[in-house]
């Protein structure tokens, strides 16, 4: 059940291209901040009854990982972005589900299939990613292609480290939450131009608090401390695919033979990468 609850947090962020393209011109880190206030404040007010902040008395290696995590990751792959080109930088981030996969299976053994579902799934979400074109690396975005990468180990790292930190209740997601959203306005009003949403894009803003970028991350938390990580990891390739499926249905994006091949991939190294899982011997 934690496997499949992580696997809900995938399937949230499926929706994240969806609300981030109908908020409208807000800028990245503005929309990061008031998407985190959100998801944050709902938190609060869903642990009220239980006093879930109290589980926010944590020793600071644990908010330095969540938070390190949340907002870490955020800034780093927004930094990518400006740095170098959208389709390279969105790829080399994307390596973070891979890295889960080797980085899990650190002291307990690198099993194969689960390293070639997430190769099989990467080469399905570069498929989505490329639009099936190649790409080429330039030496002139170098920086930003590093920022990327290192994005990539901070999520997959964030990731992988929790599960060290099984003991400490899903509650305290709601502090990373507030923190980021603090730490993310501070970099807005340093980096950007505040740009404030229409009223229907206010929508679009409560959107992505409420799914994508909240429930999302308490769902993630229960998955990598309690669920199959290598699984997941793989898994996880599913959300560029799922992000273009909902594209598609609200008309924001056209199907493609790409998308099927993108989807026959992506599912087949998700069930190699699960064969324990689904096909155990009873």
């Amino acid at each position: 059940m934690a496997t499949l609850a992580g696997f809900g947090a995938v399937v949230l962020w499926a929706t994240l291209a969806l609300f981030t393209t109908l908020s409208g011109a807000v800028p990245p880190l503005q929309l990061l901040a008031m998407s985190f206030a959100i998801g944050g404040t709902l938190g609060l007010i869903a642990g009220a009854r239980r006093r879930g902040w109290r589980s926010w008395r944590q020793p600071w290696p644990v908010w330095a990982l969540g938070v390190g995590g949340l907002f870490g990751y955020h800034l780093l792959y927004v930094l990518a972005l400006r740095w170098a080109p959208a389709v390279q930088a969105s790829l080399i981030a994307y390596l973070w589900p891979l890295m889960i996969v080797l980085l899990a299976s650190l002291g307990t053994g690198l099993r194969a299939h689960h390293l070639i579902g997430a190769l099989i799934g990467l080469a399905g979400a570069a498929l989505i990613v490329t639009g099936g074109q190649g790409i080429a690396l330039s030496g002139e975005y170098a920086i930003g292609y590093a920022t990327a990468l290192v994005a990539a180990v901070f999520w997959a790292g964030y990731s992988v480290l929790s599960r060290r930190f099984a003991q400490v209740p899903t509650d305290a997601v709601t502090g990373f939450c507030l923190a980021t959203a603090a730490l993310a306005t501070v970099a807005h009003l340093a980096l950007e131009q505040t740009v404030w949403p229409s009223g229907t894009e206010w929508m679009a803003v409560v959107g992505l608090g409420t799914g994508p970028v909240g429930l999302a991350f308490f769902l993630w938390d229960i998955g990598v401390k309690r669920g199959d990580l290598p699984v997941l990891g793989a898994a996880s390739y599913a959300a560029p695919l799922l992000s273009t499926i909902v594209l598609i249905a609200a008309g924001q994006a056209e199907a493609t033979w790409l998308i099927g091949l993108a989807s026959v991939l992506i599912t087949g190294g998700a069930i190699l990468a699960a064969r324990d899982m689904l096909f155990r011997r009873s």
